[in-house]
């Protein structure tokens, strides 16, 4: 029998659940701000590989949050019952993550008026800057948690959902 590859997910390495620590977003009067979050974590838990290192097979459950300028992993199995909490620095993703917003308003704007090649060099660069973003994160997260490179962009994608301030 063969091991299954980092890209070939055991059918219970995945995530069931996720939410956002409450404490730890911002309430704007920004409705797409929250509208973002409720797409990322819909696009992460339509397909996810997500499996504990050490630890017993899942599925999980994710509290996502931020203490102290960290980034906070809370993970329950799927009854409900605390496994383990991953603490990771934001240092590592901060200029990726300031970066990827300014280039993001500057997609936005571009849409509204500039041609199609501005456009497409400007969501060129965007897709770069994610693409570093969840190249950063899976590296942060290895020997934790193993993730293959779908969850990781979804992941980047829900983090900065949730770094968003408006």
């Amino acid at each position: 029998m063969t091991e299954p590859s980092p890209e070939t997910p055991l059918p219970n390495s995945r995530l069931i659940e996720i939410k956002l620590d409450e404490s730890s977003i911002s309430r704007s009067a920004n409705a797409n701000i929250d509208h973002e979050r409720e797409v990322a974590i819909y696009d992460l838990l339509d397909g996810n590989s997500f499996a504990l290192e050490g630890q017993a097979e899942g599925p999980y459950r994710l509290l996502l949050g931020t203490l102290d300028e960290k980034l906070v992993f809370n993970i329950q199995d799927e009854e409900g019952s605390h496994i383990v909490a991953h603490v990771l620095s934001f240092s590592p993703l901060r200029r990726v993550i300031k970066d990827y917003f300014i280039v993001c308003e500057s997609y936005y704007a571009a849409i509204k008026s500039a041609p199609p090649s501005r456009i497409q060099a400007v969501d060129m660069g965007r897709r770069g800057l994610h693409d570093e973003g969840s190249r950063i994160l899976a590296e942060r997260l290895q020997g934790k948690i193993t993730i293959d490179s779908d969850t990781s962009r979804r992941l980047f994608t829900l983090i900065c959902a949730l770094h968003w301030k408006g």
